[in-house]
């Protein structure tokens, strides 16, 4: 077939096409519940309190509280299990990572006014969301990455030439997707003749396999905020505040395939294919798919808010943050290691691979709003409750020099739709040193009905697409139940919470669509299990 495997030469010329999808934009826009331990222990629901540095995250205006200033660091211990659950297996894996969680100063004013008689500022620095997570597992197999792969390249028309790179200006034309390439040089896909520009992947009709997978991310969400407050009459309470991002996301993914009567086609002594449909194999062969993807990069943001106490016991809060705005740069790579492959007549092994790819794009993250109110219980006891709503469907994705992608903007309103979050919290104090919380926070899933339902055909790495990572996740509904205690001495205070989270996944390693049946998924069950620790002292 005068196939050949690729350099990393490659690496030197232009690339015209773009890898990044919906799935990208809305791995970069998630948020995790963290802060201080006692914004945790109350579950997140502080919109409405103020007067801790979690809130210049949240809702600014709850720097207008402070009547003092502030600083204080948070730690956190996590310890993370996942499960993932198929037919044939169930498997876990578990990771400890500590980290700071939190890291603030508020500075308060008194302004001898009786209309805004305090006026604060604060700079905090926050881990808005980590992306650690480790899985694995295997399944028996309807269907076979080839299949898919075989059924774009089909129906793009991609010549053997063009896929095998002998053409000299592919690359700076229209050149076909690494997905294709690699498949073709490692012999997943093959041409029904020499001159086909249709090609067959491995399943046909009585042919049976099993696939196994390991999934490894990596990264995190970093926020660092200068906001500015005050307070009119001790009444209403404002803050604004600008927000930078530091992002930085690693997955490492491996996927094989172990096929009997897998359909290869058949080639006479010279390894040149000979015209007809493939023919089954009763020898065993497989493949396995390794693919690394990184995305580094900033943004920004800006935040308002208001906190209203229209009588002593009851605070009302809204806030508004505006999207992030990222500048970000991918790199992408894979490898084929394969256990079949012709030459001189003879079933071969080998392996093929891509150069490391780096591409710069932009990235809009959904608006947030929230909405929240507090009921103060005497001198004793507080009940806050928050509501925010994200709409994952107005995430956008651009080109490094601002051009909106019109494919992706419609996979993200296919793909994604409006998450609704619902947080509760209570803080009962006990003495005048020892305070007791309980929270509990719930996010609906923003996965849209069509996408769970198998409907929809996810793109992840397609036609016109250069990255080589087909498998995907859709997360469900996450809940927090949450628990902690506070200790207050002077101006010290430390506060220890206990956080849990729980959410479930459903992994594909490839999307059903027209080529191939519906794929095995797996359910992963993640839980994440916080112990964290704020120290502080306001003067």
């Amino acid at each position: 077939m005068n196939k050949r495997v690729f350099s990393a030469i490659a690496a030197l010329l232009p690339m015209a096409m773009m890898a990044q999808t919906a799935v990208d934009a809305y791995q970069m826009s998630r948020y995790d519940l963290r802060g201080t331990a006692r914004f945790m222990s109350m579950g997140g629901a502080f919109g409405a309190l103020g007067g801790d540095l979690s809130t210049l995250n949240q809702n600014p205006g709850g720097l207008g509280v402070y009547r003092k200033s502030d600083v204080g660091i948070t730690l956190d211990i996590d310890i993370q299990k996942s499960t993932s659950n198929t037919p044939l297996m169930s498997y876990s894996q578990n990771q400890t990572k500590a980290n700071v969680n939190n890291v603030g100063y508020v500075g308060s004013m008194f302004t001898n006014s009786d209309l805004m008689p305090y006026f604060n500022w604060g700079f905090t620095y926050n881990r808005a969301a980590s992306f650690n997570r480790k899985f694995g597992g295997a399944d028996r197999m309807n269907s076979s990455l080839s299949n898919y792969i075989a059924g774009f390249t089909s129906n793009e028309n991609w010549t053997t030439n063009e896929l095998s790179g002998s053409e000299d200006n592919y690359f700076a034309s229209n050149g076909a997707p690494w997905m294709s390439i690699l498949a073709y040089n490692s012999y997943i896909i093959n041409p029904l003749s020499p001159s086909s520009t249709t090609y067959n992947g491995l399943w046909g009709n009585g042919t049976t396999g099993e696939n196994e997978f390991e999934v490894e991310e990596k990264g995190y969400v970093d926020e660092y905020e200068f906001n500015v407050g005050g307070n009119f009459s001790d009444i209403v309470y404002w803050g604004i505040g600008f927000g930078i991002t530091d992002i930085e996301y690693k997955q490492n993914v491996y996927y094989e395939e172990y096929l009997n009567n897998a359909t290869i086609p058949v080639e006479n002594a010279q390894g040149e294919v000979i015209a007809g449909p493939p023919t089954p194999t009763s020898q065993e062969v497989g493949f396995g798919l390794s693919s690394r993807k990184r995305i580094t990069g900033s943004g920004y943001n800006f935040k308002a808010g208001l906190i209203v106490k229209p009588i002593n016991e009851l605070r009302l809060g809204f806030a508004v943050h505006t999207p992030t705005y990222y500048d970000l740069s991918q790199n992408n790579d894979g490898i084929i290691d394969y256990g079949y492959g012709y030459q001189d007549g003879q079933l071969k092994p080998g392996n093929t691979g891509t150069p490391i790819e780096s591409i710069d794009w932009k990235m809009r993250t959904p608006w947030r709003m929230i909405a929240s109110a507090a009921v103060v219980l005497g001198s004793n006891a507080i009940i806050s409750a928050d509501y925010e709503y994200r709409p994952y469907q107005d995430m956008t994705i651009k080109d490094a020099r601002g051009n909106e992608f019109a494919y992706t903007k419609q996979d993200v309103k296919d793909y994604y739709k409006s998450a609704n979050i619902v947080r509760l919290g209570a803080e009962y104090r006990v003495s005048n040193n020892f305070s007791l919380r309980a929270g509990y926070a719930f996010e609906s899933t923003p996965t849209g009905a069509e996408v769970r339902n198998n409907q929809v055909a996810v793109v992840t790495s397609g036609p016109y697409d250069t990255g080589t990572t087909p498998s995907y996740t859709l997360d469900k509904s996450t809940q927090y139940i949450t628990c902690g205690i506070g200790y207050r001495y002077k101006g010290f205070y430390a506060d220890a919470a206990y956080v849990n989270k729980s959410f479930k996944s459903d992994y594909h390693p490839f999307t059903p669509n027209n080529y191939t049946d519906l794929q095995p998924a797996a359910e992963i069950k993640t839980s994440n299990n916080n112990i964290v620790l704020t120290v502080g002292y306001r003067f």
